[in-house]
């Protein structure tokens, strides 16, 4: 067994998908077995971004938005369970992860430094509220003109684990996948040590402020730095609270490891979303994190 395992090689596969760099990593015998493997996972992570893309007008997102306030569309299983899931997370976190507030994009641009008018806002927050979506029957309706659905929350963090179990299946034991920092891992490098993963620092894009030693399981960040401008000496981050329709403020950066890289995910959009109460959320869930709040401490359970 360990011949088989000193065998091994590390083999990094770089791609494009999701408007992000992305990559697998795995390990493998040659460098052929690496790319026949590889190409599995990232089938399936471009299969993901053609259905539930906001961008392309023949996706099953396009489909729902543009019935939105005329007939209901059914669902396929994956789609409704997706929904299901949807419905689970805005209930656990009291309304605020609500996969209806991607419409504050209309009002959010956050490619220049302009702040929206509170007009503006006011127009779009009737437009938000899962609770107004009827699910039946396995199929969706949006009653409003104007109202969408964005898998955007979750959809990437979905496709790590996607792609995690199709490297699984090929037999793959050693080795992740990082769509553009949501990650899934599958086992330790082949000597049995951990994958050695940095955080960056949310206020020098160059730095490192934090390095997770992962072997299995799901790693996610959110913070304020991903997309975001500062006008005022004011930062507005792409965070935007569903209730208020504007950017949270608390939290710079927050890193959790979980079972799977979508509850990763979802946590860390929770936490950022709580503000003040996300520490105590963190600390409920049991997972593993570190975080940096707007003052620049930092938290940590490991």
């Amino acid at each position: 067994m360990l011949n088989a395992v000193s065998s091994l090689t590390v083999h990094r596969l770089p791609f494009k998908a999701m408007g992000s760099a992305c990559e697998v990593v795995l390990a493998a015998a040659t460098s052929e077995e690496a790319k026949v493997m590889a190409q599995a996972a990232i089938a399936e992570v471009l299969r993901i971004e053609r259905k539930y893309s906001r961008y392309t007008s023949d996706s099953v997102i396009a489909k729902i938005n543009q019935q939105a306030a005329k007939t209901p569309v059914a669902c396929d299983a994956e789609t409704w369970s997706l929904f299901q899931f949807a419905s689970q997370l805005f209930e656990k976190s009291d309304g605020l992860f609500d996969i209806t507030s991607g419409v504050l994009r209309r009002a959010w641009n956050f490619k220049q430094a302009q702040v929206p008018s509170v007009e503006q806002l006011e127009n779009l927050l009737p437009l938000i509220g899962w609770q107004k979506v009827t699910l039946k029957n396995q199929t969706i309706a949006l009653p409003l003109t104007g109202m969408e659905v964005d898998l955007g929350g979750f959809g990437k963090e979905y496709a790590a684990d996607r792609a995690a179990q199709m490297l699984k299946e090929k037999g793959v034991t050693s080795g992740y996948v990082n769509l553009a920092g949501d990650m899934r891992f599958l086992g330790p490098k082949p000597n049995g040590q951990p994958w050695m993963i940095g955080i960056q620092d949310p206020r020098h894009p160059d730095q490192v402020i934090a390095t997770l030693p992962m072997s299995q399981g799901g790693l996610a960040t959110s913070g304020d730095y991903e997309r975001y401008f500062e006008l005022n000496g004011q930062r507005y981050c792409h965070v935007l609270h569903p209730q208020t329709g504007w950017p949270v403020k608390h939290w710079r950066t927050v890193s959790v490891t979980a079972p799977l890289a979508v509850l990763a995910g979802c946590t860390t959009t929770m936490a950022m979303l709580k503000e003040a109460e996300g520490l105590a959320f963190l600390k409920s869930t049991g997972f593993d994190f570190f975080a940096i709040d707007h003052a620049g401490d930092v938290h940590v359970h490991s």
